[in-house]
């Protein structure tokens, strides 16, 4: 295995500088055998901001006493994904990029103020039927301890011979047997949500930009349902260990309702869960969580 690139950023763009490099990728043409390029983006010193993670909970509907949220870390992690997707050495273009599965895991308990280095990288390219699929790993180090984790695996549709072995589900027998919690979900939350992480893809934010991408209204973020979800299964206590996994499914469209499905919670064995359509029946987003 080739020794990656590692290449330090002091400095992040400013979000909206992200996008307009992540437009910009439109211009890739994907051929048939591109490779993931060997580069890893580190942050060496980036605190965990009491501020921010306040304002984190308040938009995902976490409270104080769950400390940092489970997966509060990936909103210091996304603009290091955003970069390395719109590096010239990534051959593939973002526009229309799906998020397929999110999976965070926590080693460590984080406390705010405490400053840490996180690093990303590509990895796993795995042939999808629709596609190319490959991930996004993210590591989180406290000192000498690696504190937290993630894999985000995306997929780059219209790649005709993907690489690598073929993609499988994590989750496809996982079904939530009880309906939790009705969600009646505001215009606003993808603007809220995307100011406080960076996240500013048009199609989270406003109808027109969504249609101009070709859904009819604007949809959540992905990683704002989960969050929700969670916030409202997971104990209202600061954890030292948990994971947690989740297949994106369906578009969410705001304004909308929604209802969370999920099994009771079982010490040990942790608790699945689904957001489903306000009727019970299309999956928005399927997942399972313990600590």
């Amino acid at each position: 295995m080739a020794t990656p690139e590692i290449r330090q950023i002091q400095t992040l763009p400013a979000p909206l500088r992200l996008y307009g490099a992540a437009m910009m990728t439109a211009r890739k043409k994907s051929a048939a055998g591109a490779r993931l390029p060997d580069l890893c983006l580190v942050r060496p010193a980036v605190t965990l901001e009491a501020a921010h993670i306040a304002r984190y909970a308040e938009v995902c509907g976490f409270k104080a006493a769950h400390g940092v949220p489970l997966t509060y870390p990936h909103m210091l992690a996304f603009p290091l994904h955003m970069l390395l997707m719109a590096d010239a050495a990534f051959p593939y273009s973002m526009m229309g990029m799906v998020h397929l599965v999110n999976t965070v895991r926590q080693h460590i308990r984080l406390s705010p103020g405490q400053v840490g280095r996180i690093d990303v990288r590509c990895a796993n390219p795995q042939a999808h039927e629709k596609g190319q699929a490959f991930s996004l790993l993210t590591r989180l180090h406290i000192g000498r301890d690696l504190a937290w984790e993630s894999e985000s695996t995306y997929l780059r549709t219209g790649i005709r011979t993907p690489e690598g072995p073929a993609y499988e589900s994590r989750l496809a027998e996982v079904q939530a047997a009880e309906p939790a919690q009705d969600w009646k979900i505001d215009a606003g939350i993808g603007r809220r949500y995307g100011a406080m992480s960076g996240d500013l893809n048009p199609i989270h934010l406003n109808r027109v930009a969504a249609m101009a991408f070709g859904f009819p209204r604007a949809i959540a973020h992905g990683m704002w349902t989960k969050a929700h979800a969670l916030a409202e299964l997971m104990p209202a206590r600061a954890i030292d260990t948990g994971v947690a996994t989740v297949e994106f499914k369906t578009p969410l469209f705001l304004p909308g309702k929604a209802t969370l499905w999920a099994d009771p919670y079982a010490e040990g064995t942790g608790q699945t869960f689904e957001v489903k359509d306000g009727r019970g029946e299309k999956p928005h987003l399927r997942g399972v969580w313990r600590a």
